[in-house]
């Protein structure tokens, strides 16, 4: 089969793309033919060795996919030859990624696709809905009539959480960089935003809130956070929820943070087991039917340009450039 691959870890342009053994499914596997996978900022993190994890070389980056059942593994009963298939956590801890033309998946991380989504919408939304889900319910445990902030509501990220958040009841409050963009976050269901290449941030903050009441979840996706900014707009008991910026130390305010028992939550959609993930996926699929929820792709490839995706997504990431509206797709 065709692959994207590395032999060492290192810098985008590593990554090979040609012909690796097919794999086979193993017990309580599902041998997947790829439809579609996504980039993400972890697989640049893991591939150039910042993120260290024992990898197997030749090694697959990629945690996304979406594609069909071929074959399947002893043990493994949840899905039968040609079922479409959706799921994330491939390429972390020693497990080969997804920038394949077939992958072997344990069923565990795979999902039914809805019916009204591509698979490209379906790869695009794995990691980053999760993500959203987990940090939104499982740990922030949002409420209908809450006000939520999260920045970069056209990422992959944030537009999730956007979408999310108005289909639950919240008001949402997000930043866009242009105009454009934040036309499409109130397409998405954005109620307020702000563009911070040309608005007074803070002013536009003050102006919000004097609307919406306080925050009660800040939902952080910046490498670095302004936690001085952040603390005073939220609500008595709100909850700040961190989920990027590995190498950050910000100022942390004790005093105000304390004295409106506000939380601090830290979490890596990875470190949730398979029954949170899944129940995530399940609900996204439910939003997904319903219209409420619809992932972002930004710019499809094919996966031989898989070296290509990957500056561009450290461009985006590391160099705030600002190229991307959702997630690079790459199609076999």
């Amino acid at each position: 089969m065709k692959a994207a691959y590395i032999s060492q870890t290192g810098p985008w342009n590593q990554i090979q793309y040609g012909d690796l053994p097919t794999p086979k499914a193993g017990p309580g596997e599902v041998l997947v033919r790829v439809e579609a996978v996504a980039v993400n900022p972890i697989d640049t993190y893991i591939r150039g060795g910042i993120v260290k994890f024992e990898l197997p070389f030749p090694w697959v980056p990629g945690c996304d996919v979406c594609g069909v059942v071929e074959e399947i593994g002893t043990n493994a009963g949840r899905f039968k030859k040609g079922d479409r298939v959706w799921g994330s956590n491939q390429g972390l801890f020693g497990r080969q990624g997804t920038f394949s033309e077939y992958c072997a998946i344990h069923e565990q991380w795979l999902y039914p696709v809805a019916e009204n989504i591509s698979s490209a919408e379906a790869a695009a939304g794995a990691l980053v809905g999760i993500t959203a889900h987990l940090g939104l319910f499982l740990h922030a445990g949002l409420r209908s009539g809450e006000v939520v902030f999260v920045n970069g509501g056209t990422g992959g990220v944030g537009s999730s959480v956007v979408q999310l958040a108005k289909a639950a009841g919240a008001t949402v409050i997000t930043t866009a960089g242009s105009a454009e963009k934040a036309d499409q976050c109130r397409a998405l269901g954005a109620d307020h935003v702000i563009q911070y290449r040309n608005e007074d941030i803070d002013a536009r903050f003050a102006e919000i809130t004097a609307k919406t009441g306080p925050i009660h979840v800040w939902f952080e996706t910046l490498r670095t956070p302004t936690l001085d900014r952040c603390v005073p707009l939220m609500a008595i008991r709100g909850r700040i929820i961190l989920m990027a910026g590995r190498d950050a130390r910000p100022e942390f305010p004790v005093g105000p943070f304390y004295v409106k028992d506000l939380r601090m939550i830290g979490f890596a959609m990875f470190n949730a087991s398979p029954d949170e993930q899944r129940a995530a996926a399940e609900a996204l699929n439910a939003f997904a039917a319903s219209g409420a929820w619809k992932p972002q792709v930004s710019r499809v490839m094919p996966m031989s340009q898989a070296a290509e995706a990957h500056r561009l997504q450290e461009e985006n990431t590391l160099q705030s450039s600002g190229q991307l509206s959702g997630k690079i797709i790459l199609m076999p």
